[in-house]
């Protein structure tokens, strides 16, 4: 009995003894045609260099030469007329019973989403 399972044994190892080449299907695709040539890229590459903004920095901060173009008391005051609409949107039942009122309470309009006017 032992030497059935012996030999059962060394036939199981000898079965599982060969080398497995597992590997991953590489396509390589080399048909990529560039429309600039290397000069262009190249000049672009300075042209980046030089503008001194990089968006891959860690210090990179889009907003620091935005401007506004109201007052401040122009958006104190649209704070000021927008409180009690904010107050009821945030209330304990997340502005359901305002929202409810007949009475359209807006005062700035519908805002819809799409493109700017201007896209320069």
């Amino acid at each position: 009995m032992n030497r059935h399972i012996a030999a059962a044994f060394v036939v199981a190892a000898a079965a599982f003894a060969g080398s497995a080449f597992a590997e991953t299907p590489t396509v390589v695709k080399d048909d990529f045609v560039s429309t600039a040539s290397r000069a262009q890229v190249n000049a672009e590459l300075v042209a980046f260099k030089q503008a001194g903004v990089n968006p891959w920095s860690t210090q990179y901060n889009p907003l620091r030469f935005v401007q506004g173009t109201r007052t401040r008391a122009q958006v104190v005051g649209e704070y000021l007329a927008s409180r009690d609409q904010v107050a009821a949107l945030t209330g304990e039942d997340s502005g359901s019973t305002w929202l409810a009122q007949a009475a359209p309470r807006n005062a700035f309009g519908d805002t819809l989403a799409g493109l700017p006017v201007s896209t320069r």
